[in-house]
């Protein structure tokens, strides 16, 4: 396997793998890093498809990205995904996946023209005082001792951020700044989060700093994630014969490890209560899901809290399968699950999904994002983060395009709400949300958009169905971490089998991201079945001088050079450096990018 960029590599097709027609393929887990395997399995590595089987527990595929409607209880949407132009290997693969709205044309096209047509920016990134525009004016307000801070974590190397905290790393003036609570709120950071996650975060996406206050940077689907994405790429795989085996609670693979050489020989599997085996050779490729940031979620409806009962730290089924997985290593390079699953105080949040077709609930909405949901376009534009909650519920919540699923009754608008603190009282309802019904949740937020408070409880019950969950690990992946306690998508050695999803290493590209999952199943097939063709590297803004000036001067709120709070000595230096580019295309680049006038 190797990476390319260019369309030389983006455009071609690959022969066929010597031997595809030898392989057999066994997924573990249908979320969209497994879907995207079998997809790359079909597609380059030119697998027959009905000799690839999808295992999964459930009786639904697509994992964490998923969007239903329980007829008893409402609508559920865990979370949203938000994509951006330089996910190369997502579009490499949905260029491919037909609409299934749309004869004739390709997710990838849909997706497009949509955001062409209907472009994505926020009117409100941040309110207050019940409703009230927090005014952070695409403004990141970062003071001399952060922004060095910031730069100097964009410089340091992985390995010097190993197990570190961003609080390790950054000034306490950082926390005060509207870039924090911009970052932290779309990314969904906390201040004891990895400082090397927060480093690729930086480089990963500084060609999108000017859209982080406002979101003009995002893309998002028409649908939610599970109709938009996941059913058109399991159609797709059905049409060539791939097979999704559901009720397969996969326990464990076993893995044999004689001189330096592994092969996975057997999956260990439950299914309807009775255990069973696939016993497994060379030619017999394993695609591993290890980890899940959802797992062991935790549902409440409009009348009834999350049960917590059963949550306890390190247990899950994918972790355990990962931990068995794991225990076969001879030195680590299966990865080290507990650093992950180990504290779920430290990695929980919470959503919920409230339904109204209240008229005066959505005059409110529009008051505040300046748009009427039921347009069926952009609406909030991403998030709306409610400041004057931080030190609460840390609340935030948004209205994609309507309606967001189809079945989804015209009139009605589904707000998504989530926060970031669960163990803390709200402002308005004086209970930790991870205790409260779908009822209370809606109370606080109707509170947050301004509804008067004696009117708050007679809505939240009467006007609004909301629906939560509790997910104890969904910011697993941002505990602080070694690089090795990921294991490689390909561990040196390894014959037949791959690691998947956002707990398997890659380098240079961020968790938490569609591309990050589909990446990885791009890597694995690519690298067992030597497809000759590229992967497409990670978007190398970080490279590109251009880019980097312009993050600069968003940075410190479009200020040029001259007009920033240097010292005197700073000055001198300054004024001889603009006197030494003068005349020069590093003049241009610097005017161009707005630091020099």
């Amino acid at each position: 396997m190797y990476y390319s960029a260019g369309t030389y590599e983006a455009f071609a097709r690959p022969e066929k793998p010597e031997g595809a027609d030898r392989k057999s393929a066994y997924i573990i887990g249908t979320g969209l890093a497994g879907l995207s395997a079998a997809f790359y399995l079909v597609r380059d590595g030119q697998v027959k498809g009905e000799r690839i089987h999808l295992l999964e527990k459930l009786d639904l595929a697509g994992g964490s990205c998923d969007g239903r409607k329980d007829v008893r209880k409402g609508f559920y949407m865990r979370g949203g995904r938000e994509m951006d132009n330089h996910f190369e290997c997502m579009w490499d693969m949905f260029r491919d996946v037909p609409s299934i709205e749309t004869p004739g044309v390709s997710v990838l096209d849909e997706y497009y023209w949509l955001n062409k047509h209907d472009p994505n920016y926020s009117l409100c990134r941040a309110s207050e005082k019940c409703g009230q525009d927090a005014h952070t004016d695409k403004k990141f307000t970062l003071d001399k001792d952060s922004a060095l801070a910031l730069s100097k974590l964009f410089m340091t190397p992985e390995k010097d951020l190993e197990d570190k905290k961003i609080s390790e790393i950054l000034p306490d003036s950082f926390w005060d700044t509207n870039f924090w609570l911009y970052w932290q709120t779309m990314f969904a950071f906390q201040r004891w989060s990895s400082a090397l996650e927060m480093k690729r975060y930086l480089c990963r996406y500084c060609h999108h700093i000017d859209g982080l206050p406002d979101f003009s940077a995002l893309r998002f689907t028409k649908y939610n994630q599970y109709e938009s994405m996941i059913l058109p790429l399991v159609k797709y795989l059905e049409s060539h014969g791939v097979s999704v085996e559901y009720g397969m609670d996969v326990k464990n693979v076993v893995i044999k490890d004689e001189n330096s050489k592994k092969i996975a020989t057997q999956i260990v599997y439950e299914k309807d209560g009775n255990p069973g085996t696939i016993d497994l050779i060379e030619d017999d490729l394993v695609f591993i899901t290890n980890g899940c940031c959802t797992d062991t979620s935790c549902y409440g409806d409009q009348n009834t809290a999350p049960d917590l009962s059963r949550i306890k730290n390190g247990a899950g089924e994918s972790w355990d399968l990962w931990k068995n997985i794991a225990a076969q290593a001879k030195n680590g390079e299966y990865g080290n699950p507990d650093k992950f699953c180990d504290d779920f105080e430290a990695t929980n949040w919470m959503s919920a999904t409230v339904e109204t077709s209240d008229e005066e609930i959505i005059q409110k909405i529009i008051s505040i994002c300046k748009r009427d949901p039921r347009e069926g376009k952009v609406t909030t534009g991403g998030i709306v983060t409610v400041k004057d909650s931080t030190d609460n519920w840390y609340l935030s919540w948004t209205i994609n395009r309507q309606p967001q699923f189809k079945a989804q009754d015209k009139n009605t608008v589904l707000i998504w709400v989530y926060a970031l603190t669960t163990n803390k009282e709200g402002n308005y309802v004086k209970k930790a949300m991870r205790d409260c019904t779908g009822e209370e949740v809606c109370r606080e937020w109707l509170y947050h958009i301004g509804v008067p408070t004696d009117q708050i409880d007679d809505w939240a019950k009467n006007r609004c169905n909301t629906t939560t969950c509790f997910m104890p690990y969904i910011n697993a992946f941002f505990q602080p971490r070694k690089e090795s306690d990921r294991p490689l998508v390909v561990p040196e050695g390894a014959v037949n089998f791959a690691f998947l999803g956002q707990f398997a290493e890659t380098p240079r590209d961020t968790i938490f991201t569609t591309e990050y999952s589909i990446r990885t199943g791009m890597e694995a097939v690519y690298t067992l079945m030597n497809v000759d063709r590229g992967v497409p590297e990670v978007w190398g803004s970080k490279y590109d001088v251009r880019e980097l000036l312009r993050a600069a001067y968003y940075a410190v709120d479009k200020k040029p050079i001259d007009e920033l709070p240097l010292s005197l000595k700073e000055k001198i230096v300054l004024k001889k450096v603009i006197k030494a580019v003068e005349g020069t295309d590093l003049e241009i680049l610097l005017k161009e990018s707005g630091l020099l006038r």
